[in-house]
């Protein structure tokens, strides 16, 4: 069974499908280490992250493997390097290369096959599993979504403004709802969770009630 979990930058979908797939007993797939590996890939390579020609020529050349929380690009570990920032800034602009996210598709489809998996994204309901058994999109304000991205950066040693933060964030959504292959939206058979003010227990508990057919307190639907 696949379970789909989409959403904006600081909705909170990482760690709620995390979260989710430890209560479930299902595999997690990161789905943005793999724009960071592709990312890592073109700077080792020496392509420019904007060629988008280029990028999409690496990532369908390249091979990504996942065991647990470690990921391997071409049988070499890869788990920390695709965390600096630079390759985070390289992320945010091969992940938008129409070429990058079409050999990603199917990279993804592979790493699914036989297994119990909670995938999370921006286009995994619509795009990549599209007969997935549950979908769910998650959104928060974008005031919430901007104090969770600022928290996270700052806890690793980020020195950068809130208000620079939430422009950041800005940029990102906008880029993501235009983008001409797999654009940020729910798919039209998604569950849309609004996580503003809620803790992770409740969101993934939400969604736990729903996977397991039960009711939530109230009864209702999102």
């Amino acid at each position: 069974m696949v379970i789909t979990i989409d959403g904006p930058a600081g909705s909170g979908k990482s760690t709620v499908a995390r979260r989710l797939a430890e209560r479930l007993g299902f595999d997690f797939l990161d789905t943005g280490a793999m724009y960071r590996a592709v990312a890592l890939a073109c700077l080792r390579r020496g392509v420019p992250p904007e060629d988008a020609e280029a990028a999409g020529g690496v990532a369908r050349t390249i091979v990504l493997d996942n065991v647990g929380d470690r990921w391997f690009l071409d049988g070499q570990d890869v788990t920390e390097a695709i965390r600096s920032e630079e390759v985070s800034r390289a992320a945010s602009i091969v992940a938008a290369h129409a070429g990058v996210r079409e050999a990603l598709v199917g990279q993804q489809r592979r790493l699914a096959e036989g297994r119990n998996l909670i995938t999370e994204g921006r286009d995994q309901g619509t795009v990549v599993f599209p007969d997935a058994r549950w979908k769910f999109f998650l959104t928060a304000d974008e005031e919430e979504r901007a104090r969770r991205r600022y928290r996270e950066l700052v806890a690793r040693g980020r020195s950068i403004g809130f208000d620079e933060v939430r422009e950041q964030l800005r940029q990102r959504d906008e880029r993501d709802r235009r983008r001409a292959i797999g654009p940020l939206r729910p798919a039209d058979d998604a569950i849309v969770v609004d996580t503003t003010g809620k803790s992770v227990d409740q969101v993934v508990a939400e969604l736990l009630a729903r996977v397991r057919g039960e009711r939530t307190e109230d009864g209702g639907e999102e």
